[in-house]
């Protein structure tokens, strides 16, 4: 079997990768704390349960699995924690990538793929990010991407480490057969906290400011569907087996929707009203955010098929009528 260690692959994100590694005949194993994800969404592969600061533990892994490459998704993504915590993600992100790191070279697997953020760039109002937008991050999440980016880097001019790196934004949607979805706990993501909100879960989703210079004063950000974004995830996988050279590819619609937008197309697709209310801005929320992918295109190949608003509320809302995972 062709193994990939998937690290977060109980999480949202990596669920829906192992599923998509899983379809392309790969066999993921996820290693994962459990500390936001779920048993119930490890379904496509092994599990190994294991921190990222634990070395011997990922030794062992590394070491019963032979994977051809690393897919890493573990890590701590809360904006607002990481204005009040930078700690916690200075020391999980990038003390526990670090780890893993050394673990995997010290084992001689040699391809990884980093999910990284958009969030490294910054705050950069009335442009489509590209790979070559200059990094800006604003707050200890961002920058702790940033970090590990840099990190991979040496390690590749020190021992040869070849990486695929993704940053994106918003991540959306479910996958379209509702075996796995999106679930935290809290949640704090807008498309869930608005179904949450539509079917009585919470008393109403709260719009955190209202007076961005934008057309109708919210936030605006790019959306990208969690399957088209693990779709190219594997394709870096496979970029890295053709022994190609390391790079960093932007994944996103290059469309933005402000908050508002967002509850519309809910309104459109539910056929419900979604209860709201205003609330003032969080620190450390940029005001407009969007990404392009044409590098991901010409070179990867790659498509954001199901990365419209419709589409994503749709598999969201399916998934979330399925009911989440209860540990």
């Amino acid at each position: 079997m062709t193994h990939v260690l998937v690290t977060g692959g109980a999480g949202y994100i990596g669920s829906h990768a192992c599923k998509v590694l899983a379809a392309a005949g790969y066999t993921p194993v996820t290693y994962d704390n459990l500390s936001t994800g779920w048993q119930e969404a490890v379904q496509f592969g092994p599990f190994e349960q294991g921190d990222l600061m634990d070395r011997a533990r990922l030794d062992a892994v590394f070491a019963q699995y032979a994977p051809v490459a690393v897919m890493h998704f573990a890590a701590f993504s809360q904006v607002g924690e990481a204005m009040t915590d930078p700690g916690k993600y200075w020391r999980n992100n990038v003390c526990g990538s670090l780890t893993l790191v050394e673990a995997a070279v010290a084992a001689g697997c040699l391809n990884m793929v980093f999910s990284s953020t958009c969030a490294v760039y910054g705050d950069q109002d009335g442009v489509t990010l590209d790979e070559d937008t200059a990094q800006t991050p604003l707050n200890a999440y961002g920058a702790s991407k940033r970090a590990i980016e840099d990190m991979l880097r040496d390690f590749q001019a020190s021992h040869g480490l070849k990486s695929v790196i993704f940053r994106y934004f918003n991540v959306a949607g479910a996958d379209p057969d509702a075996q796995v979805g999106e679930c935290h706990r809290p949640e704090t993501h807008l498309i869930p906290v608005m179904l949450q909100a539509l079917d009585g879960q919470r008393p109403a989703l709260t719009v955190f400011g209202t007076d961005y210079d934008t057309p109708d004063g919210t936030c605006i950000r790019d959306y990208v569907h969690v399957m088209d974004l693990v779709a190219a995830h594997v394709q870096g996988v496979k970029w890295l087996q053709e022994g190609r050279e390391s790079r960093v590819f932007n994944l996103g619609s290059g469309t933005g929707y402000s908050v508002r937008q967002v509850i519309d197309a809910c309104r459109a697709v539910t056929g419900r009203e979604v209860p709201h209310v205003e609330g003032p801005r969080r620190g450390g929320d940029a005001v407009r955010l969007v990404s392009g992918s044409v590098r991901a295109e010409r070179d990867l190949g790659w498509r954001p098929e199901r990365s419209d608003l419709e589409t994503m509320i749709a598999d969201a809302w399916r998934w979330h009528q399925r009911g989440p995972y209860s540990r």
